[in-house]
């Protein structure tokens, strides 16, 4: 303090300066009330410059000015919404009392849902939650990141259910509240911590048990859903039971509905494995077999097959010779001798035509059974 006060000529009282009472002031509050949580509705809420936010929150009697970064924001905002603000209670010289907020986030159910609203939209509207972004998921991954409290049911029943289902993958586990205050900022952490240092993990997985919508709010907060829209692993997000559905469930590759749901998306049951193994294992078997059987069939068969077409070709060249014999047997000319034909010869050589012959000139006859002259008395 400056030093600047004053004792009044009646009562001995101190008198402060402005400067001096104002600092006293600051002094009481950052002893007694060092940090304050209020509830109140939202009013004349503005943001300065894209980096100050500047709002009200007031209920039927009273109102309470609110002054902070827009990076704590958990999202779009709205008049009318329902808000639980911590923040540093201070009475400063030139702009009066007011709160710097320290964390802000929706309550009741209605303001949760309102504040979700406006989140989704302004996401939606710039893609995080297009289909075409989503990858698929390693099948079984090798490495999984695991984002949620050591001490939650969560963890207990999805450690639980990989193990049960599925044998040497490495889990790599951020510890992390899953609710409160300082849970959002966590979650967002450790998400970019795992891309930065563990880039060979092979999925994300970001899970809590169920909950109320208070308890749930973190995974509806922008800080959280860029985290997980923007991680370079692929990313699954199992959040609450089957009928809760986070902005981050949908800003990541793979929504689960519980815990355990996400262990069973990301492994498959071994002992199932198994048992299609044995199936596939005896249906080889049999196709071999059948196989077998008809390949010793037809050898079998080959002997039998050898002998017919052996056969066939043996009738074949039979019937062949019969018809080379058939033939040779007309052309020979002892068929015609024997019909009663006679070969007629002059000088040791066929005649073939009348022409050749002349009366009175000696010839020779070959017969079926011997030979004779002759001499020819005339030709016509």
């Amino acid at each position: 303090m400056s030093g600047n006060h004053y004792e009044t000529p009646l009562g001995g009282e101190p008198t402060f300066s402005v400067s001096d009472f104002v600092a006293v002031c600051n002094q009481t509050l950052e002893f007694a009330y060092p940090s304050v949580v209020v509830v109140g509705e939202l009013a004349n809420y503005r943001v300065s410059r894209k980096r100050w936010v500047h709002f009200d929150l007031k209920d039927a009697g009273a109102s309470v000015s609110f002054f902070g970064s827009a990076q704590q924001l958990p999202g779009p905002l709205e008049n009318g919404l329902l808000l639980r603000v911590r923040g540093v209670p201070r009475l400063h010289q030139q702009y009066g009392f007011s709160i710097t907020v320290q964390f802000m986030q929706p309550v009741g159910k209605g303001s949760i849902k309102k504040a979700g609203d406006l989140l989704a939209a302004k996401l939606q509207a710039e893609g995080l939650f297009d289909a075409d972004r989503k990858r698929s998921l390693p099948y079984p991954p090798q490495r999984i990141g695991l984002i949620t409290s050591g001490e939650s049911a969560a963890y207990r029943d999805f450690t639980k259910i990989l193990a049960d289902r599925w044998r040497g993958v490495r889990i790599i586990h951020a510890d992390v509240q899953v609710q409160g205050e300082a849970a959002g900022a966590q979650i967002a952490r450790a998400v970019e911590h795992c891309n930065e240092y563990h880039s060979d993990i092979g999925v994300l997985v970001i899970t809590r048990g169920g909950g109320s919508a208070d308890d749930l709010a973190v995974y509806n907060t922008e800080r959280v859903v860029r985290a997980v829209a923007a991680s370079r692993i692929p990313t699954l997000v199992a959040i609450g039971h089957e009928v809760d559905v986070s902005l981050a469930g949908l800003a990541a590759d793979v929504r689960a509905s519980t815990p355990s749901n996400a262990a069973e998306v990301l492994v498959p049951d071994r002992i199932h494995v198994m048992h299609g193994l044995h199936a596939r294992c005896e249906t080889m078997t049999a196709v071999v077999s059948a196989r077998l059987r008809d390949a010793i069939d037809a050898v079998r068969l080959v002997p039998q097959e050898l002998q017919q077409s052996a056969a066939r070709h043996l009738q074949a060249a039979r019937d062949q010779l019969d018809g080379r014999r058939a033939l040779l047997s007309a052309l020979d000319p002892q068929a015609a001798l024997r019909r009663g034909y006679a070969i007629v010869r002059s000088d040791n050589r066929a005649v073939r035509s009348a022409a050749e012959l002349q009366p009175g000139q000696r010839v020779g006859l070959t017969l079926q059974d011997g030979t004779a002259r002759a001499i020819i008395e005339g030709v016509e």
